[in-house]
Order: C-alpha cells, then sequence, then structure tokens
C-alpha cells in the first residue's frame, strides 16, 4: 500500500483536493470530510486505470507540509501604487 499526500482547499461552493503526485486526479466535496472520501476514490480509480492501460504509476515521494508565521508590513493601497 502506498500513501500519496493530497490538497485540500476551500472553495466558494465547498472543497476541492488533487495529489501533486497523480497527474489530473481531483475530486470536490461539500465538507472536508466528503471531499477526502471522494478524493480517496478518485486516486483508486485513478491508479487502477493506469494500471490497466500500461502506464507507469508514479510513486508518492516524500513531502512534509506544515504551516509557518510570516510577520508582513501591512501597506495600504494608496502607498503600494506609488512605488
Amino acid at each position: 500500500m502506498n500513501e500519496y499526500l493530497i490538497v485540500i482547499e476551500k472553495t466558494k461552493t465547498g472543497y476541492s483536493a488533487y495529489s501533486p503526485d497523480i497527474e489530473g486526479c481531483i475530486a470536490v466535496g461539500d465538507t472536508i470530510e466528503e471531499c477526502e472520501v471522494s478524493m480517496k476514490e478518485a486516486l483508486k480509480y485513478h491508479i487502477e486505470f493506469m494500471i490497466e492501460k500500461g502506464y507507469d504509476v508514479p510513486k508518492p515521494k516524500q513531502r512534509l507540509a506544515e504551516f509557518v508565521k510570516i510577520n508582513y508590513r501591512k501597506t495600504k493601497k494608496k502607498e503600494l501604487a506609488s512605488v
């Protein structure tokens, strides 16, 4: 069994997901949980299709994802326009 990274992002209408390792495989859902379930299913079928058609299935890459704090100067739009 391989573990693939999935990225879930908030959209205007719910959530969308993709895997950086499996190009073209995406899913959507109304909730994070629904999106995750849909993405797992999409990955399974996408990989099975690749195997059936004789394509090489990409191996998952080691990745680390984390939130980092960034301090930045808050500037008014007017100040940016004059730069």
